[in-house]
């Protein structure tokens, strides 16, 4: 049963992420994603500057004249969005916690895939809400009705603790996604983390970005990377749940937690880079609209050039 307070914060959610999405993303999103994808139009005869990769040596050979192949851009994509609410996601230390910056995330990108017709799906994995269930499935469709049960989904969709983590979520996807789809995957991407150099969701987020398209949103804090000099603080690991008092006021502690972090990043950077996926970095104290609205001018001036 939906409670009052519960479609309040899905409204307030929803006005917010609308006016955002009108004011500065609609023509971004358009050209950063419009067209990965194609479809075949028809046959017709070779012309001067034809690109000859593109002729159709069947029809050809059958009709004695060159023809070609024309191609249109898709003009529907699939957008899902997969999104982390393990135990991680809770903390957050200036504006918001990375839970609450990922509901913003995924409204806005939602009301933006409506506004260009696209259909949108969700996964969440690692809430507390799910119970026996390891994660929690939409899928795509399109429409206000739909765009606002994401929205409440995302925000009931409370951080929790689950054996269920980013690899197996990574691996779902891969399984139950067949058809080419752009996966925004939001998470700290701080599970798996190891000392062997790579991440245990290494290889399944490169299987996974053979077949579609994969942007990595990750949800940082500052304090993850630098601690306040304020004495002694006891710590909790939500990824190991190990408790720990450390003594801030420390220069060598502060500065070993910076350089763990850093490596910790480091890893995480290399990673995605590697497995050819393109990574947004959003803090919650940092501005949303303006991270999201550098990446998407950035890949549509690249789109355009690619096109030259």
């Amino acid at each position: 049963m939906l409670t009052e307070e519960l479609m309040r914060e899905v409204r307030r959610l929803e006005i917010r992420a609308r006016r955002r999405v009108d004011d500065l993303f609609g023509g971004q999103y358009h050209s950063a994603f419009k067209g990965q994808g194609i479809e075949f139009a028809e046959v017709r005869e070779y012309q001067p500057g034809d690109e000859v990769r593109t002729i159709d040596w069947n029809v050809t050979a059958r009709t004695g004249h060159p023809h070609v192949k024309r191609f249109t851009e898709e003009r529907q994509l699939t957008v899902i969005l997969s999104v982390d609410c393990s135990q991680s996601t809770a903390f957050g230390s200036v504006k918001r916690s990375k839970h609450q910056l990922a509901c913003e995330v995924g409204a806005i990108l939602t009301l933006a895939a409506g506004r260009n017709n696209d259909r949108v799906g969700l996964q969440i994995y690692g809430s507390e809400h799910l119970n026996d269930v390891e994660s929690f499935h939409l899928r795509p469709s399109k429409g206000k009705k739909h765009a606002r049960r994401i929205l409440r989904e995302l925000i009931d969709a409370g951080p929790g603790q689950s054996q269920f983590n980013l690899t197996d979520a990574l691996r779902e996807l891969g399984r139950t996604h067949r058809r080419r789809a752009i996966l925004f995957v939001m998470s700290d991407f701080l599970s798996g983390l190891n000392n062997t150099g790579e991440p245990d969701w290494a290889k399944p987020m490169r299987m996974l970005a053979q077949k579609h398209e994969v942007v990595a949103i990750q949800l940082t804090d500052p304090l993850e990377f630098d601690l306040p000099k304020a004495g002694m603080i006891r710590m909790h690991d939500p990824i190991t749940g190990k408790r720990y008092t450390i003594d801030t006021a420390s220069r060598r502690v502060r500065q070993r937690y910076h350089d763990q972090a850093m490596r910790e990043q480091e890893m995480i950077v290399n990673t995605l880079s590697r497995s050819r996926v393109d990574r947004i970095e959003l803090s919650t104290g940092g501005n949303t609209i303006d991270e999201l609205m550098r990446y998407f001018n950035g890949r549509a001036n690249q789109r355009e050039r690619h096109r030259r």
